[in-house]
């Protein structure tokens, strides 16, 4: 029972809510495939040379020129002047400060730094709070629930975030698998606000005194530096990082020697000699952290900020659900080809639609989760399907393989649709075949004591006219002692069934014939058939109990066959019982058989009289029907077996 409910097509509907369910509550795992998927997103958008951002690297050359780290800060100040002297604009310096220097430089750095619009770095921490430099932030709503918070910030030196224009965050907001692709541009410790370090260059660059900051009951809404444009943001004030700029870069060491010009480009000076630039995890791959701070000031400057609409998740989740849907109904009602192609259909489509959105408007949509849904469901459903099938192929190669031709049961196996299960009506041609004068051969085996030996005579005979019936196209129903019960056009349609019936027993008669020699050589009695065929409508299918089931055939078209069987042995020629008797429904479909008229007669359970025929005698082997004398039956001599 369990086995039934577990297959059943319909229990695919069950895995289509558990995956929405699980969906629903957003696990871990779905909100890592979102994001891989959203990666790929990121990945697709082709890449630029940036107009505004260029960079300038503490690499190993530049290690080399100027010695071991941490260098005396004057030379990071002539690096300033050297910037200033080839146009840079604002000059970012995401390096922490937090300590004086021990070679004495600082006073030089101060004073180059003092009002040249250089912007340098702090950084959230739970371990300490020293020397934090906040920003005020004029506010819309209340924002500081929605904000990221620190235990403290380590800051600068004192003199250095007085004397700088800007002082910014550099900390990021890995997502659950530790990849960077949103960056927070304000965050909090306690009731101060902190910028970002890209936010803090544009306000740097405005010559705004602080920030303007919108919040809802969701949360935070957008952003605003004084004099720049709005900034949409999530709930949480982070904007999604694009990778679609690349940096002009040139090492420190190469300086004074290239003659280049900024052209008011923002400048980043960034640590990327080996063991000091800090590696983070980025949907691009690895990329050393002042990349993160040159990738927000781009995606801001661009003002194309990257979408992810709050009811995505819902539509989504409703979309999946519906396809799956879909893939279930196609699964139960159409072809494997049309289930893999609504399939692959369904994922190549999402595909499309997401990369489209994104390209079109910079919109994440989430297809992970939909073709998630399909790839499970449709796997399951088909399963089901495949399993279902197997069992119906199964219960048709063991319900037919000992009563049809192989080859007929190799054409129900491969398309079970042609058996109709649980009955239909349906016009067939049956056969009864009978031995005629069972007694005297049963006698001889009982007085010989020898009941093995009247199994095997039956056997062997049941077994040659069986032969006849399947290579026939005949479906053998039944075999009721010595008596075989036969039919055509069921399962498998045969057009000439009437025709495919009178032969096969046409043919018994002859190989019942050969028997006969047979027997007389091992000193056997004599043996003959008995064989009736009728035409007509019949309901055919599965019949009997919940215990056990057979594919047979009832109806008045089948009674008469059995009358007519039974009736042959009213009918002799030289002592000789006539073989095969059929009705008159049975000749009028014949085309290749000559008949001749028998009789009519009144069979039991018909109130008209029915007429019978014969083969020919030049169709029957070893059996004389020379004299065509039509005798009548009356009611009172009723054909019984």
């Amino acid at each position: 029972m369990m086995k039934k409910i577990l297959t059943h097509w319909t229990f695919a509907f069950l895995t289509l809510f558990i995956v929405t369910y699980i969906g629903l509550k957003d696990p871990q795992i779905k909100e890592v495939l979102r994001l891989k998927g959203f990666d790929l997103l990121l990945q697709s958008e082709p890449k630029e040379i940036s107009k505004d951002i260029a960079v300038v690297t503490i690499d190993e050359k530049a290690i080399e020129k100027y010695g071991q780290w941490p260098w005396k800060r004057d030379v990071l100040a002539d690096v300033v002047n050297q910037l200033r002297e080839k146009g840079a604009g604002i000059i970012v310096i995401p390096i922490l400060f937090s300590e004086y220097d021990r070679l004495g430089g600082d006073e030089t750095f101060i004073n180059t730094i003092h009002q040249n619009g250089v912007v340098i770095a702090q950084t959230g921490t739970n371990q300490t709070n020293k020397n934090a430099v906040p920003r005020g932030v004029a506010k819309i709503g209340d924002p500081l629930p929605w904000l990221f918070e620190w235990g403290g910030m380590l800051g600068p030196v004192k003199e250095f975030g007085e004397y700088a224009d800007g002082v910014g965050v550099t900390n990021t907001a890995p997502e659950v698998d530790g990849v960077v692709r949103r960056i927070p541009l304000l965050m909090k410790i306690g009731e101060d606000v902190y910028p970002a370090m890209a936010i803090e260059v544009i306000r740097v660059a405005t010559g705004a005194p602080s920030y303007q900051v919108k919040a809802g009951e969701g949360g935070i809404i957008a952003m605003r530096v004084p004099g720049y444009d709005t900034i949409k943001t999530d709930a949480n004030a982070r904007i999604w990082l694009r990778w679609n700029k690349g940096y002009i870069t040139t090492s420190i060491a190469d300086l004074e020697t290239q003659e280049m010009r900024f052209n008011d480009k923002t400048v980043i000076i960034g640590m990327s000699a080996e063991g000091l630039g800090g590696v983070i995890a980025t949907p691009v791959g690895e990329r050393y952290a002042y990349e993160l701070t040159a990738s927000t000031l781009s995606t801001v400057l661009d003002g194309k900020n990257i979408e992810r609409v709050d009811i995505s998740f819902i539509v989504e989740l409703a979309i999946a659900f519906v396809v799956g849907l879909i893939i279930i109904l196609l699964t139960r009602y159409t072809s494997y080809f049309i289930i893999a192609f609504a399939i692959i259909f369904s994922i190549i489509t999402s595909l499309i639609y997401s990369n489209f959105l994104f390209n079109q408007s910079l919109m994440l949509v989430d297809v992970t989760w939909i073709i998630f849904t399909v790839v499970v469901v449709g796997f399951h459903s088909v399963f089901n399907r495949f399993i279902l099938e197997f069992k119906l192929k199964q219960q048709i190669r063991k319900q037919f393989e000992k009563y049809l031709d192989p080859r007929q049961v190799a054409i129900l196996v491969k398309n079970p649709e042609k058996l109709k299960l649980g009955g239909e009506r349906k016009e067939m041609s049956f056969l009864f075949m009978d031995i005629v004068g069972f007694t005297p051969i049963s006698e001889h085996y009982k007085n010989k004591d020898d009941p093995e030996g009247l199994v095997e005579v039956i056997n062997d005979y049941l077994n040659r006219m069986s032969k006849i019936v399947l290579k026939n196209g005949g479906t053998i129903d039944k075999y009721m002692g010595d008596c075989i019960m036969a039919f055509w056009n069921a399962p498998l349609d045969c057009p000439d069934h009437a025709e495919m019936a009178v032969k096969t027993g046409i043919e018994c008669a002859n190989e019942t014939d050969k028997i006969k020699k047979e027997f007389r050589e091992r000193g056997l009695p004599d043996i003959n058939i008995g064989s009736g065929v009728n035409t007509g409508t019949c309901i055919v299918g599965n019949m009997g109990s919940e215990m056990r089931l057979d594919y047979s055939v009832i109806g008045d078209a089948v009674n008469l066959a059995a009358r007519l069987e039974a009736a042959t042995r009213n009918y002799k020629n030289n002592g000789k019982v006539t073989p095969l008797i059929y009705s008159s429904y049975t000749k009028e479909k014949l085309k290749n058989i000559e008949s001749i008229e028998l009789d009519r007669i009144f069979v039991k359970g018909k109130e008209e009289l029915v007429t019978i025929y014969k083969p020919s005698t030049n169709l029957m082997e070893g059996y004389d029907f020379t004299s065509t004398k039509k005798v009548t039956t009356n009611s009172k001599k009723d054909n019984k077996k």
